[in-house]
């Protein structure tokens, strides 16, 4: 019986090259399920109202429904941005299904030094800011700010994810993934010179 190498031999694999191997020997799903089931967990509980729990749930239809689905894959795109797309779809039926809107409830300290880090360039606020108030300010604008736009600031900012891997996940144009990020930059802006 051959014996399914060490993760670590697979861990030099690209995720392309993973996905051939689980088409020749299913055991290998193993390791795509592990190499994205924190990403993923991450990116269902930041654009989503439920609890860790549910997340959960819906991470295993993520995994049930990229399995049953990779003979699919389309090989020109890359199969990060195939299997967020998966995950952004699965995160949109259920919300259907409960009739909600994702929204992004709890941002921990990492989303808000992430914000900060990412977006404080555009504010030109001066250093001697309270990072505190900066920070609970930020937070406050985030949870106001429409859907739409949570959602590319997550993907880009926090999933570090290009233009092309946002456009291939959401199903728009890079032009609109641009308006749309510029647009939430600008609302942010607006929403905090008001303060």
């Amino acid at each position: 019986m051959k014996k399914i190498p060490d993760i670590n031999d697979i861990n030099r694999n690209s995720d392309e090259e993973l996905v051939k191997l689980t088409l020749s020997k299913q055991d290998y799903f193993l390791f795509i399920m592990k190499r994205y089931e924190n990403k993923l967990l991450r990116y269902i509980l930041r654009i989503s109202n439920i609890s860790r729990e549910d997340a959960e749930d819906l991470l295993q239809e993520v995994f049930i429904k990229v399995y049953q689905n990779l003979n699919d894959f389309d090989q020109k795109l890359k199969f990060s941005s195939w299997i967020y797309r998966i995950t952004h779809n699965v995160v949109i039926d259920n919300f259907r299904r409960i009739r909600a809107r994702p929204e992004i409830v709890n941002l921990d300290q990492e989303i808000n030094d992430k914000v900060l880090e990412n977006i404080k360039s555009d504010f030109d606020i001066s250093r001697e800011i309270d990072i505190k108030y900066l920070r609970d300010a930020m937070e406050k604008i985030f949870k106001k700010i429409d859907g739409k736009y949570k959602e590319v600031l997550v993907l880009r900012f926090f999933e570090d994810k290009s233009y092309e891997e946002i456009s291939d996940i959401l199903k728009k144009p890079i032009g609109t993934i641009s308006t749309l990020i510029n647009r939430a930059k600008k609302k942010f802006k607006g929403e905090f010179v008001k303060r």
